[in-house]
């Protein structure tokens, strides 16, 4: 089996909103979470056990970009990580629509790019994952208009940064095809256990574990 990109005594950041929380115990800093976090650190550790990771999750529910600036200190850069894994965008979409709290596209990526910044330059290795959202919930069909700008966004962002891109939303749009949508988000944004474990297998795949 070929080496993984993940490197022995590497240490994996999680970060994001409730997609990466996935109502993890926040009491205990190990806990993972029962999503895709978890699932990930379980599935490399079978697969790589003379790898030796750290992983850490600090997804919180509900945050947006501007949100993860705020803590980003002590939530990232304290924890100087070897790799970080971000998803972040769909709350700066659905703040919009559930609290008339906009976040233009230049906004989110001016954001974005604040958190990248100081990750890279303390030589920390990226993992960027695209905001997604499946249809279905009547009342967020219009969410595309303003969640697709930020996905392109991050789309450049990955590019500039040298960055892994997890292209999730192309992802779930393809399966969705196949399957009902329900059975991978029935809200159209938070995962099923299949979606979490889509998300774990695209991750593996792209850091070649």
């Amino acid at each position: 089996m070929a080496e993984p990109l993940i490197e022995d005594g590497a240490v994996v950041l999680f970060q994001g909103d409730s997609i990466t929380d996935a109502d993890r115990d926040r009491s205990n800093p190990d806990d993972l979470g029962p999503g895709y976090p978890s699932l990930v650190a379980a599935l490399f550790t079978a697969l790589h056990p003379a790898v030796r990771v750290r992983w850490i999750n600090r997804g919180l529910s509900g945050h947006r970009t501007s949100d993860l600036r705020a803590r980003w200190q002590r939530d990232c850069l304290d924890l100087a990580p070897t790799w970080l894994s971000l998803l972040i965008g769909v709350n700066d979409t659905w703040w919009r629509y559930d609290h008339g709290e906009p976040t233009p596209p230049d906004v989110f990526e001016a954001n974005y790019r604040a958190l990248l910044e100081p990750v890279v330059a303390a030589g920390t290795r990226l993992i960027l994952m695209e905001p997604f959202l499946l249809p279905g919930v009547p009342d967020r069909t219009s969410w595309r208009a303003d969640l697709d700008p930020k996905i392109e966004a991050v789309r450049r962002l990955a590019a500039e940064f040298d960055a892994i891109l997890l292209p999730l939303d192309r992802l779930f749009t393809a399966v969705a095809r196949e399957r009902p949508a329900a059975e991978w988000m029935p809200d159209g944004v938070h995962p099923t256990a299949a979606g979490h474990a889509l998300i774990a297998n695209t991750w593996l795949r792209a850091v070649g574990a």
